[in-house]
């Protein structure tokens, strides 16, 4: 297997996103379960495992840590700060809060939740627009400086941002959504992070679970699902967006891989510097995905692929207006 560089990090080519283990898409496995896929996805190579300080408030890290703190060596272990739930007198909220005093505390309580002393890749799950780039990032180098964190990471950003923090610290990767369905990176970001030797990590790259095929209709998604706030997953768009699937799912076949595993193998064809952190509660999902890790697909298959799924061909934003004022990423 050949592997792929974050930083001083070589990693397997595909890594876990950890999240739907706790956290977005509904009610969320037990923890006996995510144990299960933690341990399944180790035992079949995945060393880059990524979660986040807001995935269930601090319960997907303390999963994580428990599970995985034995095999510490083995890991490259990834998480983000500067956006967590605080309690309020009504319940815990989301809170984009990027003041150096709050990364500092994010990260401390992301470490005693992990076991660790340090964190290999440590994000700025979003940049908080009320506080400039610089001090948020120079207050994650001082975790570095600190022992606390190996490496730097954003997640959502636009490459001009990155230019401005990677000037105060370098930045080792780069983590947005990215598939065949959403192509924002391909705008400028993408570039940008050659440019400044960062790796790029795409989260979601089988679009929410449209790239696998097995989700025809939304009307019996949960009422907590975060794809029910998306517009591309309203009853309309995602009508539409359906009608693809049928030529898609015969080109997969054509490729003798499954519409999940075409969806990846053509993420891990854009460059080697690109890493998908699929995410999954199935064990049975969890095989499909890594197999797409030793596809070798013709270049036609690829090219079909992007030409039938890409930003001109999906209907429906990626995000709603609130969301998408929180994000920094070049939009098409």
């Amino acid at each position: 297997m050949k592997t792929r560089r974050i930083g001083p990090f070589e990693v397997a080519p595909i890594g876990l996103g950890c999240m739907n283990l706790s956290h977005a898409y509904g009610v969320p496995p037990t923890p006996e379960q995510g144990e299960r896929v933690l341990l399944a996805a180790l035992e079949q190579g995945v060393t880059l495992f990524d979660t986040a300080a807001l995935y269930g408030f601090g319960a997907n890290e303390t999963l994580v840590g428990r599970v995985l703190g034995p095999q510490r060596q083995r890991i490259t272990l990834a998480t983000k700060g500067g956006m967590a739930g605080v309690q309020f007198p009504d319940g815990i909220k989301r809170v984009i809060d990027g003041r150096p005093e709050t990364i500092q505390r994010n990260c401390e309580d992301s470490l005693r939740r992990l076991g660790t002393d340090v964190i290999d890749l440590y994000y700025l799950h979003r940049w908080d627009k009320k506080v400039p780039i610089e001090d948020s990032v120079g207050a994650m180098a001082r975790l570095v400086e600190q022992g606390k964190v190996r490496t730097l990471g954003l997640s959502e950003v636009s490459a001009a941002t990155l230019r401005r923090a990677h000037a105060v610290h370098p930045i080792a990767a780069v983590q947005t959504e990215y598939s065949l369905w959403t192509r924002n990176p391909e705008i400028a970001v993408l570039q940008a992070c050659r440019e400044v030797g960062a790796a790029f990590v795409a989260f979601s790259p089988v679009a929410r679970a449209f790239l696998t095929g097995t989700l025809r209709g939304v009307a019996d998604l949960h009422e907590k699902d975060i794809r029910r706030s998306m517009p591309r997953f309203e009853a309309s768009h995602y009508a539409r967006n359906v009608e693809l699937l049928p030529a898609y799912e015969a080109l997969a076949a054509e490729a003798g891989c499954t519409p999940a595993q075409l969806a990846l193998a053509w993420l891990l064809a854009q460059g080697e510097d690109v890493v998908p952190i699929p995410g999954t509660t199935s064990l049975e999902h969890l095989r499909e995905d890594l197999a797409a890790w030793d596809l070798r697909l013709p270049p036609h298959i690829l090219e079909r692929a992007g030409a039938m799924i890409n930003q001109s061909t999906v209907s429906g934003s990626r995000y709603s207006a609130q969301a998408a004022s929180e994000v920094d990423t070049e939009v098409f």
